[in-house]
């Protein structure tokens, strides 16, 4: 297990960008994929992006956030990023980062399974409004 925190949330304008940080209590991707997921309100959770070092880096992105969010992260490094740019009011959410065994994807987008991902962070907010 590792205990995962989020930081980096914050209100931005559209058209910005903004860049979390996950920080494992040890290395997540020494032992673990990582991915973000978000959840906006009245909304079911989204996975958003995914990172697996194992055989080489391998990143997967959901098709809403394909071009605009970058997953970043290294063996040995306790943080996991995911930069966001182009930002949109429909991307305003909380948004966690897991820890878990498989990116699952479907025609090379991101298509988790909540049940692969065993640690969670608490979440950060994002809000992108004018």
């Amino acid at each position: 297990q590792v205990q995962l925190v989020e930081s980096g949330g914050a209100s931005v304008q559209p058209g910005g960008s903004l860049t979390l940080s996950c920080t494992g209590s040890k290395s997540p991707l020494d032992y673990w994929t990582v991915a973000w997921f978000r959840q906006a309100p009245g909304k079911e959770r989204e996975g958003v992006a995914c990172i697996s070092v194992s055989g080489g880096t391998h990143t997967y992105y959901a098709t809403s956030a394909k071009g605009r969010f970058t997953i970043y992260g290294t063996r040995g490094n306790n943080t996991v990023y995911l930069q966001m740019d182009s930002l949109t009011p429909e991307d305003t959410a909380v948004y966690s980062c897991a820890a878990g065994v498989v990116c699952r994807v479907t025609q090379w987008v991101f298509s988790p399974d909540p049940a692969d991902f065993r640690s969670w962070g608490q979440g950060t907010r994002v809000a992108v409004s004018s």
